[in-house]
């Protein structure tokens, strides 16, 4: 079974003071090959396990046989709807019985979420990268709990033929919260986990501020993907960062593995999202890339406006341009910035003038920066004195 840390001790957390069934099978089979015996499944648990596969596919609830394996208690209070709690686990026990199905140790991994479980299936190579990531993107863009878990029954069959383990625990969780609020958390967490391997020790974890070369420094526009890839970015335009699965491949931010594994928003992750969907829009239709180092935002609406000032409008449109860029200047925090932006990026594309999108990420993550409280100050007196040498 594959892991990528060892397995650590497993026992309830919480509020709960029993472990989950795959918590105790997974226990029992440790505290066995911990004490020199052979690690085996006991008749109790194969004879769950097979209930747990009959269960699949009907309504929670209804099988007598799976009651025993339940952890979450069902309220005495005569409600007939039962507990989103009860349902979530009475699909993470069908999900962990086919995962286990035949497997000689135990599936349940703590700490491997289902974004890091397919990183290591498309590692395997047991399938095409193209592959993992059409399943994974099926699940993620799942519109309620049972469409979700209809597609995670096709993924889980694929990680125990790669001998790839889950959290299960984690996927409660996760199932819990899918149909709430706290869905976009959820998704973050799945592209973050598949996107960034982490920081598996504690040595590594200097590393995770390390950035990769950003999609746009490296994007081919002759290459046969190159539309498909602009067309998935621009669907993130308004989305809120991270829980576009169709951006997860191109997202290059690193993080601490606690904060990816929980999903969080971070400014780099924010930033990094919307130079995307701005550069795929900037980039459309143009047979070069459109990312040129050196051209601040300054620096491009000013070549824009010399262009504009040669063109028939010449002084109204000069100005203009002027009067939009002045407003961008005054942007009071970084998502007002990105609205300046999306209204100026399509003039550029239009006019064919490159932007340097490794600038405009920094200045999208610390231009409210608290920590920085002179960084926007110092990015319009520079893209000011930028726009006015390049339109001169």
């Amino acid at each position: 079974m594959t892991t990528t840390s060892p397995t650590p001790s497993i026992r309830p957390t919480g509020d709960r003071t029993r472990l989950f069934f795959w918590e105790e099978m997974a226990r029992d089979w440790q505290s066995a090959r911990n004490e020199g015996r052979r690690p085996a499944f006991s008749e109790y648990v194969s004879r769950n396990l097979r209930a747990l596969r009959e269960g699949v596919n009907r309504e929670p609830g209804t099988d007598p046989s799976l009651r025993s394996v339940h952890r979450v208690p069902l309220p005495d209070d005569g409600c007939d709807r039962l507990p989103d709690r009860y349902i979530a686990e009475h699909h993470t026990l069908t999900l962990f019985g086919l995962h286990q199905h035949a497997a000689s140790e135990p599936v349940h991994q703590p700490e491997v979420g289902l974004g890091t479980a397919c990183l290591l299936l498309r590692r395997s190579q047991a399938l095409t990268q193209a592959a993992v990531e059409r399943r994974l993107t099926a699940a993620a863009t799942a519109q309620d709990l049972n469409e979700l878990v209809q597609h995670l029954q096709r993924l889980v069959p694929l990680l125990r033929q790669a001998s790839i383990g889950l959290d299960y625990t984690r996927l409660f969780r996760e199932l819990t919260a899918w149909d709430g609020p706290d869905r976009n958390r959820v998704l973050r967490s799945w592209g973050l986990q598949y996107t960034d391997p982490g920081t598996t020790t504690p040595q590594d974890e200097s590393s995770a501020g390390q950035e990769r070369t950003p999609y746009w420094a490296t994007f081919d526009p002759a290459s046969r993907d190159a539309g498909a890839d602009l067309a998935a970015l621009r669907s993130g335009t308004g989305r809120e960062p991270g829980t576009v699965a169709a951006m997860w491949p191109f997202h290059r931010t690193r993080m601490v593995s606690k904060w990816r594994n929980k999903g969080s928003l971070t400014r780099d992750l924010a930033a990094e999202h919307t130079a995307l969907t701005l550069f795929a829009r900037h980039q459309q239709t143009h047979d070069r890339r459109m990312h040129m180092a050196g051209n601040s935002p300054g620096t491009a609406a000013g070549l824009l406006a010399r262009k504009a000032a040669a063109d028939s409008e010449g002084k109204a449109a000069t100005a203009a341009l002027e009067r939009r860029f002045g407003v961008l200047l005054t942007s009071a925090d970084a998502d007002e910035l990105a609205m300046h932006l999306r209204s100026l990026v399509p003039l550029l594309n239009q006019a064919g003038v490159g932007l340097d999108y490794d600038l405009l990420r920094t200045a999208l993550r610390t231009w409210d920066d608290p920590r920085r409280p002179g960084a926007a100050a110092g990015f319009r007196q520079r893209w000011d004195r930028d726009f006015h040498i390049a339109s001169s």
